[in-house]
């Protein structure tokens, strides 16, 4: 690689001599991406009320769909009735006008007969017309009660719409809560310590391993703006350890953003690339391990990473 493309690539990639690369380099915490990373607890819990909400608007919006079709059939049904109500009554006058020509008319046995005969042929017509009505009704029948069990095994019932809104309600309480919690003045457990003595009981808590006190320690020190950048610096470091991948980005990327000369700068960008490699963003992963190598040749981290760029 020449040195024009070497340096073309770092400004592309490396966050810290180019500012303009830092969104594409880190994305954690941005809940419009289709798979969002670095996500606080109370984040996590909104995105899954948010997907929970839209499957019960999508089934409501089935059910509607059904409950209209199912007008449609029952509108039909309704006519087909209508229709057949009608003939019968045509029916009913057919026949007494045919009783009324048998009485008026018939003054011979064989005018009888060729009017019973009319008689005969009329009501078995009228007999074949009722039967095909009938089976229409029948077919209709079976078809809404096919929809009927449809719509009973596939429609969110009332008690669990109520459930999931019950749900929302308690989140949005226990949200209530705990910003309620923040606005009252809470006395702190650093009050006693100064800063300086936070930054020695933090990197203390570090070596032991006890990295829940010793994240607590950094972020007091966060707070204070006190060396913000190795404090984010050493949470990223915790996450990763941790294999939280996606939030050791997001603290990399803040403390790269507030102080990109640190002596640690090395292990940051190795980091970065490794945890970039976990959560398969390939691409960027590439870019710090070959930003260390071009920038830091001679460190133990440059031979990391040449390592990690083979498997890739």
């Amino acid at each position: 690689m020449n040195r024009s493309l070497l340096v073309t690539f770092l400004v592309t990639f490396l966050p810290f001599n180019l500012l303009s690369a830092e969104p594409s380099a880190f994305g954690a915490g941005n809940l419009s991406n289709p798979n969002p990373y670095g996500l606080t607890s109370s984040e996590k819990t909104l995105l899954q009320n948010k997907k929970d909400l839209r499957k019960v608007v999508v089934k409501s919006n089935n059910q509607a769909n059904e409950v209209d079709s199912l007008r449609e059939r029952i509108d039909g049904l309704q006519t087909i009735i209508e229709s057949l109500s009608r003939k019968s009554q045509d029916n009913k006058i057919n026949l007494k006008r045919l009783d009324k020509k048998n009485s008026d008319e018939l003054n011979s046995s064989d005018e009888y007969e060729k009017r019973l005969s009319e008689h005969s042929q009329s009501n078995s017509e009228i007999i074949l017309l009722n039967t095909q009505e009938i089976e229409k009704i029948k077919l209709v029948i079976t078809e809404l009660s096919l929809l009927l069990d449809t719509i009973n095994a596939k429609y969110v019932t009332k008690d669990e719409f109520n459930i999931l809104v019950s749900d929302m309600n308690r989140f949005k309480e226990l949200v209530a809560k705990e910003l309620k919690k923040g606005s009252a003045p809470k006395k702190s457990k650093f009050e006693s310590m100064t800063t300086a003595q936070v930054a020695t009981k933090a990197k203390q808590l570090y070596k032991k391993k006890f990295y829940t006190d010793a994240i607590e320690h950094y972020s007091y020190l966060i707070d204070k703006n006190y060396k913000p950048a190795r404090a984010h610096y050493m949470i990223g470091v915790m996450k990763y350890k941790r294999k939280n991948y996606s939030e050791a980005i997001s603290y990399f990327k803040k403390s790269a953003s507030l102080y990109s000369e640190a002596s640690y700068m090395p292990s940051l960008m190795l980091y970065s690339g490794v945890s970039m490699d976990k959560t398969n963003d390939k691409k960027h992963a590439k870019a710090f391990y070959n930003g260390v190598i071009n920038k830091f040749p001679n460190s133990s981290q440059a031979k990391s990473a040449n390592k990690y760029l083979k498997n890739i």
